[in-house]
């Protein structure tokens, strides 16, 4: 890390920018398996968020790699400083007051947790949502075959097959996949930042 730089602080707090924007910043994190429907739950989530007048953005773990994160892999390494990046960029979507969402497999706890510290080192709320699928599910469900690729050898480094995946311990919202569908996994959450007075 550079050494000669100073933070610049800005002219409106946090607390202002919400008051002023009639919003409060949030991460909503959504983490799990390939297909356990993270990204499906988040473009719903988002969409909804939008229909009642609320600034939401969502990041997708594939097409973060498009972009910001295009020089990383998938090693131990890489994924660690895919999911540093997503929760610097996740705090800063809500320290502008808006409701970030992200959808990232993010498999190790401690990835989440540094991610989870950073947000409340910034006083920003952080919700981490375990979308909960069991593997044979997932496999079954397989939308882009990347489980069959897997468990042919042809994917390293798989999460779930060949790649660990830390479930979370204490997420905030705990939903399986396999007894709800999207509708009611978006209502859950709702409830969840209705309940906490985050909407």
């Amino acid at each position: 890390m550079a050494t000669n730089i100073t933070f610049h602080a800005g002219s409106v707090s946090s607390k202002e920018r919400g008051e002023l924007l009639e919003q409060t910043g949030l991460t909503i994190w959504l983490t799990g398996l390939s297909a356990s429907g993270k990204s499906t739950i988040a473009c719903a989530l988002e969409q909804h968020l939008l229909h009642l007048k609320r600034f939401a953005y969502r990041l997708d773990g594939d097409n973060v790699r498009f972009g910001l994160n295009q020089d990383l892999g998938f090693t131990e390494k890489d994924r660690t400083e895919n999911i540093r990046r997503i929760g610097e960029v996740s705090k800063l979507f809500a320290d502008a007051s808006a409701i970030a969402i992200t959808a990232f497999i993010s498999p190790y706890c401690s990835d989440r947790d540094l991610a989870r510290q950073l947000h409340e080192k910034g006083g920003i709320p952080f919700v981490e949502v375990f979308i909960d699928a069991p593997l044979s599910v997932v496999e079954a469900r397989d939308p882009k075959g990347l489980y069959k690729k897997a468990r042919a050898g042809v994917i390293p480094e798989f999460t779930g097959i060949s790649a660990p995946y830390e479930a979370p311990d204490k997420p905030e919202i705990h939903i399986r996949t396999d007894e709800l569908d999207v509708t009611q996994s978006v209502e859950v959450i709702v409830k969840y930042l209705t309940e906490k007075g985050y909407l």
